[in-house]
């Protein structure tokens, strides 16, 4: 996990990006634009979320499941996604940036869940601390581990990440899907 230095690094780096964009509409000229700390663990490569509200609703919230790239990019490219290219939103506009809340969730490294039908599956999954990532084949989806705060049941959280993956909302039943969990350093 990080330190409070690194978090607040991390904070800044999501805010500049977003503020960076509103002058150079170029996602990747924003993300090649900020310079590499020299913290090791922030240039090591990472996977986040970045989760954008506004008065306490979602305005955005794009990530990576996967360590691709340093983690200080990956943190700069997904607040970007997240505040102009969240496909159930409309770019955030300037008026909005002073209202706009940012959490960043950083993931551990999604482990292979193996159970033995849905009752094994409700047994070893960790309300409130694992995020999961359901699928078959290509199509899948994910929910941090904060979803569990909106939907607390275990099968109410599955079904909708079933939904979500676009299967349907009973498919966790069937036993045929992968899933893998991971745990967040999320802050603010």
């Amino acid at each position: 996990m990080l330190n409070a230095q690194q978090k607040k690094y991390l904070a800044d780096i999501a805010r500049r990006a977003i503020d960076n964009y509103f002058e150079n509409e170029d996602e990747q000229a924003v993300v090649r634009g900020i310079p590499a700390p020299e913290d090791a663990a922030l240039v090591k490569n990472g996977a986040s979320f970045v989760t954008l509200t506004v008065h306490g609703r979602l305005r955005g919230c794009i990530g990576s499941v996967e360590a691709y790239q340093p983690l200080y990019k990956d943190v700069a490219a997904n607040a970007v996604s997240a505040a102009f290219f969240d496909p159930r939103f409309d770019p955030l506009s300037q008026e909005e940036l002073g209202d706009v809340a940012v959490e960043i969730s950083v993931l551990t490294e999604p482990k292979p869940l193996l159970y033995a039908g849905e009752e094994d599956l409700l047994k070893k999954l960790r309300s409130g601390v694992d995020g999961i990532i359901l699928g078959r084949g290509a199509q899948r989806a994910t929910f941090l581990p904060q979803v569990w705060e909106e939907l607390p049941k275990k099968e109410q959280f599955l079904g909708h990440l079933c939904r979500k993956a676009g299967f349907s909302e009973e498919c966790w039943k069937e036993g045929n899907l992968d899933i893998l969990t991971y745990q967040v350093d999320a802050f603010d």
